[in-house]
């Protein structure tokens, strides 16, 4: 029987948790070089495009030291974006510890100290790794001194490692295997299994990804999710290696995977605790915090023929995605569709990307906005993350909206880019802190509004790169809020609202209607574009009419002879106007979410 240590690698973005994955897959010899890919455990192609991890991944890598002895290395390696602080929330769940890296040239980050965090909390063993050593850029003793001073943990027992030169594997397997406690193995105990991930299989349904606490799994067992109160036979059990594995059994301690005929969402929810039917656990596993959304946003499809299919597209990448959640939701410019809350920005872009390719939908998504509380004068208190759902103005006693605690790191350099950007999404109570004598900490309290659309990319921008971005929710204020709508000829189109503080209407109104005047093809009558807050309108732009020259054939002659035929043309237009149905093209509503360039 071999020895187990179940642990997960988190980081800040782009800090080197896929590569240095791959290193340790080498080094076990559980890939050979000619199978061999960088960031091995990324399957998704957008995960290779991007340069980024977006699922959690699961690997069992066997390993024996120089004694002989065997060990199974339970590895799950994370997302290190923001919006993907669920997925690491999650794989924490299954293991006694974690392998925390530091980029040597870049420090400790903000995602960095969340991550520290989210691993206290689980109580885990946390050993620091300095990664990247082998950059002109490296700086160890400073990356030890921030080790010490912002994560509060031993520098000296940082294990020091390149995960592109493969320095230092040898050392971070011998200290995984030293320093993380094994996992208990309560065999005789009825079976108790966490679900800590999903996937789809279109050839075996749902593959669940558990860790086992107590008891043991075996093939053909009755199983009952304590959850759900439904009840399966196992059909196959197995560990991850780079490929799925079977094995006749599972037992405490053990991460792997079952699969048990579940083909439909309600069968299964990520949290839930595996027992045996016939002999039942007496109570669930305690589970983590579900993340609730904060970003919401529609998807139709861009044929109303498509509907069922995308239904059936977001059942699916559900059982992938636990922190997707959808309702059925309808527009009258697009039709039915769905409204969608995602966990930021960079998530509603995975899920777009990831239905258009690996499901291969053609959608169309609205203005991403947040949730908003309402106070009407009848005393009822209303949540609003739809703006079609805006309640009658003359009845809002207070609107009120979420904000946020946003923490930046960056080099000092920047602090005044910084600042403007902050004080520009209406960033207030703004505070500084040195961590290290060359870099800066500063947090601001800004409405979650205006961080959606393209803070981070912008912080990015200002900061050449080395800025970094934590946020996390802290209330509701009340604000001016009011509901920006965009008529075209008059007719409202209701997927184009959004919902703004009343001193941005006017900038939003203009930058959108001069976006769709771009985007919007030209017709035989002039379409008017007008931005409105209520019956007010604000913004207008218009398109002009492609014109037929009727007077060609007058060759001189009496100038009534013109007017008399362009007379003609223009109520044949004004009449063309009335019945004329102006299509908006996919283009446009992706135009609308861009932001006013700088």
């Amino acid at each position: 029987m071999p020895q187990l240590r179940n642990f997960s690698i988190v980081a800040h973005i782009d800090h080197g948790k896929s590569t240095l994955a791959d290193r340790l897959i080498e080094e076990v010899g559980l890939v050979d070089q000619r199978q061999f890919q960088n960031q091995i455990l990324d399957s998704m192609d957008l995960e290779r495009e991007r340069g980024i991890t977006i699922k959690s991944s699961a690997v069992t890598l066997p390993y024996k030291d120089s004694n002989g002895e065997l060990y199974h290395l339970n590895l799950i390696d994370t997302p290190g974006h923001v919006d993907f602080s669920y997925e690491v929330s999650r794989a924490l769940a299954a293991c006694e510890g974690v392998l925390l890296l530091v980029d040597a040239a870049q420090g400790v980050e903000a995602q960095t100290l969340a991550n520290l965090y989210l691993a206290m909390e689980h109580d885990l063993v946390i050993i620091p790794v300095i990664n990247k050593i082998d950059l002109p850029a490296a700086d160890i003793e400073s990356a030890k001194e921030q080790i010490e001073k912002d994560l509060g943990l031993d520098p000296q027992g940082a294990i020091l490692t390149s995960g592109k030169q493969g320095l230092g594997i040898n050392e971070l397997i011998t200290a995984i295997i030293d320093r993380i406690p094994p996992p208990s193995t309560l065999i005789e105990a009825p079976l108790r299994a966490l679900i800590f991930d999903a996937f789809y299989d279109s050839f075996r349904g749902v593959v669940v990804a558990i860790r086992i606490f107590e008891g043991n799994l075996n093939l053909g067992d009755p199983i009952l999710l304590m959850a759900s109160g439904a009840t399966h036979k196992v059909e196959e059990v197995g560990f991850f290696k780079l490929n799925r594995e079977s094995a006749p059994s599972l037992s405490a301690g053990m991460v792997g995977y079952v699969i048990s005929g579940l083909k439909t969402l309600s069968d299964v929810s990520i949290g839930d605790t595996i027992t045996k039917a016939d002999l039942p656990a007496k109570e669930p596993l305690a589970g983590f915090k579900s993340v609730k959304p904060v970003v919401f946003s529609s998807i139709y499809p861009v044929s109303s023929d498509d509907y069922l299919s995308l239904s059936e597209a977001l059942q699916k990448y559900k059982l992938n995605d636990a922190a997707l959640i959808y309702q059925k939701d309808s527009s009258l410019a697009l039709g039915l569709g769905f409204r969608c809350g995602f966990l930021g920005l960079l998530h509603l872009e995975i899920v777009q990307e990831r239905l258009e390719r690996e499901f291969d939908q053609s959608i169309i998504m609205t203005a991403p906005s947040v949730k908003y509380r309402f106070k009407l004068k009848t005393g009822q208190e209303l949540e609003i993350d739809n703006p079609q759902d805006y309640p009658d103005p003359s009845i809002i006693e207070t609107s009120l909206e979420p904000y946020i605690k946003a923490s930046i790191l960056s080099p000092e350099r920047y602090i005044g880019a910084i600042m403007k950007l902050g004080l520009d999404r209406r960033g207030i109570n703004s505070s500084m802190s040195y961590p290290s004598p060359s870099r800066v900490e500063i947090t601001f309290e800004i409405p979650l509004a205006e961080i959606v659309y393209d803070f981070y990319d912008k912080l990015k921008s200002i900061t050449q790169g080395y800025g970094s971005f934590d946020y996390e929710l802290i209330d509701y204020r009340p604000n001016n809020l009011v509901k920006v709508d965009i008529l075209l000829n008059g007719e409202k189109v209701d997927a184009l609202s959004v919902i703004v503080h009343k001193e941005r209407a006017r900038a939003r109104a203009l930058n959108m209607c001069e976006r769709l005047k771009e985007e919007l093809p030209r017709q035989l009558f002039k379409i008017a574009i007008q931005g409105a807050v209520g019956g007010e309108i604000i913004a207008r732009s218009t398109i002009g009419a492609y014109r037929k020259d009727v007077t060609a054939k007058c060759y001189g002659g009496d100038i009534t002879r013109k007017r008399k035929l362009l007379e003609k043309q223009k109520k044949g237009k004004k009449r063309l106007k009335m019945v004329g149905q102006i299509e908006v093209p996919q283009s446009a509503f992706i135009a609308v979410l861009k932001t006013e360039e700088d």
